[in-house]
């Protein structure tokens, strides 16, 4: 038998290959387990930095368990929650997703360090009625258990790919610890069926909003027959709209903790000169950047890359202002009642516990979020710079709309409802265009009408994920609190 040298290189080839697949393996799991000992790192951290503040005494344990929980429900809250800000500039490619994490850690962390500060506020002050706590200890106890429920839930939720209102999760945290520890009659239901209520309202606005603004640019400037004349007039107006609903969502949401919230005039006034202005400087700008442009859909795309990004940049500034009480309001409530014996739903947020949620938050978008920043940016609809402006927009326009109405909406479900709200409105556009077709050959057309520009099986995930999320951690934290309370 003749041996052949084509033989060793054919032998040699698949050698490399498994070793290719081999080292390709290796580096995700040391990658993966390097972001477990980043986590791990900050979770001590964060315990050791509550041990210094109150001693390793057994009666500061619960303190101690506290920060860990915090850290931890941080870290997963990054994970999760930023992905609604960057999925979108990721997924429509203004982004790569290394520079996408890096601004959106930035933003989040200084949100939360500059502008965040409520407590639990709505979250536990409109839900139950903190005098029915028996004693300081159970109270102490309940919100260690909406703590450790919230948490394992968003860990939960982030590893099956679906991203959840962190805000309802620490929601069900605290109903159900309150309701192990006093009773059903501590809950102000009527709260609940609110909160419940935006389960419905939340999404559905924003994907009626988002997709409203893509039907207008696609009306006013991507049909046209000159597109770049008609970026040049209509492009610097929806860049006034994003400026003035950008800066009424963070005098309102974000920056309301830095100075009062000014009333509704005021707010509206600033809003519109910020938006004029932002519509003087745009113009010019925009038809110098068009000059060279040819007159296609691809040009404009290009068009709204800049503005994409300062989006995703403003919405992570304002979640870092906003979600960071999530992470730290229970143990700020914590330890409010072991320093001073009384209860409180409003007390101060103290630095060394704004640094674990802000820090928790970056590290865990670092570390976990690539997998849902690329599953809200790419795997629901295929989006691009123009969809992504669409999704952005619609998270503050809606938010600032639904402020006004005195309804309460999810910004998570708002982000999450606007992606697949242009998605859905990209298969209603493509079926109007068949319908009005004569000239395509009927298979072409069967083909497109059974073309599907959504993914149903992501759909139906998220939405079961938002339908579970407050009845599952109610009763991981009323089981938590039991245990507590029997080791108590």
């Amino acid at each position: 038998m003749n041996h052949k040298p084509q033989d060793d290189w054919q032998s040699l080839d698949k050698d490399l290959k498994r070793i290719s697949v081999l080292e390709t393996a290796s580096f995700i799991s040391g990658r993966r387990l390097v972001a477990m000992g980043i986590a791990l790192v900050f979770i001590v951290a964060a315990g050791i930095e509550a041990a210094v503040f109150f001693g390793f005494e057994t009666k500061a344990a619960v303190v101690i368990a506290a920060a860990v929980f915090s850290a931890y429900l941080a870290l997963n809250i990054g994970a999760n929650d930023v992905s609604n800000n960057m999925g979108p500039a990721v997924g429509a490619g203004a982004l790569p997703i290394g520079v996408a994490i890096a601004i959106a850690a930035i933003c989040e962390a200084a949100g939360a360090l500059i502008a965040g500060g409520d407590v639990v506020t709505t979250i536990s002050r409109d839900l139950l009625e903190p005098t029915a706590a028996p004693t300081t200890e159970v109270f102490m106890w309940a919100m260690l258990s909406a703590l450790i429920a919230s948490a394992l839930w968003v860990n939960i939720a982030t590893w099956i790919g679906a991203p959840v209102s962190t805000t309802h999760a620490v929601v069900g945290g605290v109903l159900g610890a309150g309701i192990a520890g006093a009773g059903f009659a501590v809950v102000n239901w009527s709260a609940v069926l609110i909160i419940m209520a935006s389960w419905v309202t939340s999404p559905i606005a924003g994907g009626l909003v988002a997709a409203i603004f893509l039907g207008l640019i696609r009306r006013t400037i991507l049909d046209q027959d000159d597109k770049i004349a008609a970026a040049r007039r209509w492009l610097p107006v929806y860049f006034a709209i994003m400026a003035g609903a950008f800066s009424a969502y963070l005098m309102t949401k974000g920056l309301s903790k830095v100075v009062d919230a000014p009333p509704t005039i005021r707010v509206a006034l600033i809003s519109g000169v910020l938006a004029a202005l932002a519509f003087a400087v745009a113009k010019p700008i925009i038809r110098i950047k068009s000059v060279r442009l040819e007159n296609r859909t691809k040009s404009i795309k290009r068009l709204f890359r800049m503005p994409l990004v300062i989006a995703a940049a403003l919405l992570s500034f304002a979640h870092g202002a906003n979600d960071v009480a999530n992470a730290v309001g229970p143990l700020a409530a914590i330890v409010h009642s072991y320093t001073y014996g009384d209860i409180s739903l409003n007390a101060e947020i103290p630095l060394w516990v704004m640094l674990i949620g802000a820090l928790g938050i970056s590290f865990g978008l670092m570390t976990f979020g690539p997998k849902l920043i690329r599953m809200v940016g790419s795997q629901i609809t295929k989006l691009n710079p123009i969809r992504g402006f669409c999704v952005a927009l619609s998270a503050a326009v809606t938010v600032i709309i639904a402020s006004g109405f005195g309804l309460p909406v999810s910004s998570t479900h708002i982000a999450v409802g606007a992606v697949f709200g242009v998605g859905f409105f990209r298969e209603w556009d493509q079926a109007q265009k068949q319908k009005r077709s004569t000239l395509q050959p009927r298979t072409a057309v069967e083909e497109r009408r059974h073309r599907r520009l959504v993914r149903r099986s992501h759909f139906m995930t998220i939405i079961a994920a938002w339908m579970v999320t407050l009845p599952v951690t109610a009763l991981f934290s009323a089981a938590a609190f039991l245990v507590l309370q029997a080791i108590g």
